[in-house]
């Protein structure tokens, strides 16, 4: 793994989980990691259910936009973690994959997408303390 690295979010539409993973990882870890999400089939916004969620924690996905899932995205990675996108996710050898089972935040109300939030933060954090020595996040 590289000194910095590169973690990448990939859902079917990049418009909930991938987005919720990605803005804890930017909040958590600061600029120690390289964060990148995409979606297989993304939606053309992010859900605004996600944004009220993630803006009770304090951290502003509102203006970030779905991308779409490209072969370089997961080339570049050195963590792909996939939430429900299947078999679209590319699989390159020594990349270190993690499929998060996690409910799709899509139609559900915010009660719901709290949950969600919630154990996506707990997954980070987490995440956070494997890629990153002790003593090196923020």
């Amino acid at each position: 793994m590289t000194e910095k690295p590169t973690v990448l979010f990939v859902c079917v539409h990049n418009a909930g989980r991938s987005q919720m993973a990605a803005g804890y990882l930017r909040e958590l870890a600061g600029d120690q990691v390289e964060v990148l999400s995409a979606g297989s089939e993304p939606k053309d916004q992010i859900n605004p259910v996600a944004v009220e969620a993630m803006s009770e924690e304090g951290i502003d996905i509102a203006g970030n936009t779905p991308k779409i899932l490209t072969t370089e995205a997961v080339k570049e990675s050195d963590v792909v973690i996939t939430m429900g996108c299947g078999d679209a996710c590319p699989i390159f050898p020594g990349k270190r994959y993690e499929d998060w089972k996690l409910d799709d935040p899509a139609g559900q109300g915010i009660e719901s997408v709290r949950v969600i939030r919630d154990d996506i933060k707990q997954r980070v954090q987490t995440l956070i303390g494997e890629l990153l020595p002790a003593g090196r996040a923020s």
